[in-house]
């Protein structure tokens, strides 16, 4: 192997290497070892050994190093230096960053070799650095032209930060994330402090528009009617922060639906109202035990619009009429999954009040179960209501509520479900169902349905979601 050939050079002088402690003599030949072409990144066979000592060449320190180690004839043996060992700064661009005294030690003195002690590795890392710092050092004193870089104008690495939330003051602590060695003196972190403004009330808003319209020409070979249909779902929930406020409950659920169509064969009315619903919910609880509640619950629903039958100006509802309006004292069970993907909510009233109202002339009374010449009526019972909303998928969400009122004479019930499946942020198909038994209805002629009533609409179109949960 031919020492002029600075990458042959370079492997003989720094590809010195031990397993276990020894010496060796200076003049022994050495068989290359290829990890070093690993560490300096030229083990690559498109490459050819002139290209790389080309490379090696046009580096001033590395053929400054290389020189100094082959050239040194001053010892007769060496000790040798693992590969895997060698510091991969060796091979970069010299930066300037102290000028330091150090001891003229012989790197190469196999003294701290000779003695049997577990503590020699230890002796030969030190011996080992103390070298290199001392090649650097000669190096930029000799050559002071080819330090090109100042530690001291070289810009700041970037800093690692770490944030922790605390709920209970509402601030967020930022420290920076230092990794310090043992030799190193302890590092102050910068902490900075945000403060986070305490959001007692978590608000989640959505609302939808849908529409569908059908064109159909008058020679259309199976009939039909022209149509639009509009569709539209505004609701609003706030809710009281159940991490500030963990042994209270206060929630209110406001929330308009109204459907409307045109009416093409109705000779008396430009279109029909098929859903017209303003209904308000709300809780207050105080924490008993585990996920229990004392609790008192209130419900008030009506419409705004006048609704009538087709091709009839006799009035079917109006605002008001019906009113109704719930009030129940007992407990309720909520609960909420860890990832707030499900949750239920149980509230049992064992007495609860409930109102019924007409404010209309128009209506007979007796339509919504108030005696005929009063226009309200006033019951004492007990209801259950059962909600729950879970989010099965990212994109599929259900809603539902179960609500049941008795005054041990009649029952009344509701059963409202929502599937929403999003297209997207701004399209969403729907379904809802809503099913309503009624106990006190008179049944009806030429009809399967009679206390048991039951809407279901589909619809796509627009819907905007904003939350805070």
């Amino acid at each position: 192997m031919s020492h002029n050939h600075p990458l042959k050079s370079a492997l003989i002088a720094l590809l010195v290497s031990v397993s276990a402690p020894g010496f060796v003599a200076a003049q022994s030949m050495l068989s290359p070892d290829r990890s070093l072409l690993d560490l300096i990144n030229h083990n690559d066979p498109d490459i050819t050994e002139e290209e790389i000592a080309e490379e090696i060449a046009n580096d001033p320190f590395s053929a400054f190093l290389t020189d100094t180690l082959e050239t040194d004839e001053s010892v007769d043996t060496v000790a040798l230096i693992g590969p895997v060992r060698l510091p991969s700064i060796a091979f970069m661009p010299v930066v300037f960053d102290r000028i330091e005294y150090v001891d003229s030690i012989d790197f190469l003195d196999p003294t701290p070799l000779v003695a049997d002690s577990i503590f020699n590795w230890i002796k030969i890392e030190d011996y080992r650095s103390r070298r290199y710092r001392d090649l650097k050092q000669s190096y930029m004193i000799n050559n002071p032209a080819a330090v090109r870089y100042n530690i001291n104008t070289l810009p700041s690495p970037p800093k690692k930060y770490v944030a922790t939330v605390d709920p209970q003051q509402s601030t967020i602590t930022i420290e920076e994330d230092i990794v310090t060695t043992p030799a190193q003196a302890p590092i102050v972190s910068e902490v900075t402090l945000l403060d986070v403004s305490r959001r007692n009330w978590l608000h989640d808003f959505s609302a939808s528009l849908q529409f569908s319209q059908a064109y159909i020409s008058p020679n259309w070979y199976q009939g039909g009617n022209n149509n639009v249909n509009m569709i539209g779902n505004v609701r609003w929930n706030v809710k009281l922060n159940n991490k500030f406020h963990p042994n209270l409950i206060a929630e209110a659920t406001t929330q308009y639906k109204l459907a409307m169509a045109s009416a093409p064969q109705d000779e008396v009315h430009n279109y029909t109202i098929s859903e017209d619903l303003f209904q308000f919910n709300g809780t207050l609880g105080l924490k008993a035990f585990n996920n229990w509640y004392y609790s008192l619950n209130g419900m008030f629903k009506t419409q705004f619009l006048n609704s009538y039958p087709p091709n009839s100006n006799e009035m079917k509802a109006a605002f008001l009429s019906p009113g109704e309006l719930n009030l129940g004292l007992g407990m309720t069970y909520n609960h909420t999954n860890p990832t707030k993907k499900f949750k239920v909510e149980v509230s049992i009233a064992p007495l609860s009040y409930n109102l019924k109202m007409s404010t209309s002339n128009r209506i007979p009374v007796t339509n919504f179960g108030i005696t005929e010449g009063r226009h309200s009526i006033s019951e004492v019972g007990s209801n259950a209501e059962v909600k729950l909303a879970w989010d099965i998928v990212w994109n599929i969400s259900y809603i539902s509520r179960l609500f049941v009122f008795t005054d041990y004479d009649y029952v009344q019930g509701d059963w409202e479900n929502t599937i929403n499946f999003s297209i997207n942020r701004y399209l969403s198909t729907q379904m809802y169902v809503h099913l309503r038994y009624d106990s006190s209805m008179a049944e009806i002629e030429g009809t399967r349905w009679h206390k048991w009533q039951l809407k279901e609409i589909l619809s796509f179109g627009l819907q905007y979601r904003f939350k805070t949960i």
